[in-house]
């Protein structure tokens, strides 16, 4: 079975005003989810947007998550989300295969 990811853009900054509009996003918390059926490991982090060029401007009440994903991804890059997806299966293989093992020694 393929790991799945799940992308969580849903906190976002936004300038009150700018250049014009209202409540424009120019930053997102992401966080990305990366299961195997049975493990779940998490990557998270903050992306910027580019926000001089708004003539394909969505009003803020309109912006779905699916819109923020997609342009966080596009802000990532391809290179950048392939990335976060292999250290996450990484992740999930030592999950599921541990290299190593902390263990307390009881007195």
């Amino acid at each position: 079975m393929a790991n799945t990811y799940t992308w969580d853009c849903k906190t976002v900054d936004t300038y009150p005003t700018h250049n014009e509009q209202t409540d424009v996003v120019y930053n997102v918390h992401w966080r990305v989810t990366g299961s195997d059926g049975t493990n779940e490991a998490t990557h998270i982090g903050t992306q910027t947007l580019e926000t001089e060029d708004l003539s394909s401007f969505t009003a803020f009440d309109e912006v779905t998550h699916a819109n923020v994903v997609d342009w966080t991804k596009a802000a990532l890059g391809a290179e950048r989300v392939t990335e976060i997806q292999t250290a996450l299966d990484a992740t999930l293989v030592e999950m599921a295969t541990p290299t190593s093992v902390t263990r307390i020694i009881e007195e």
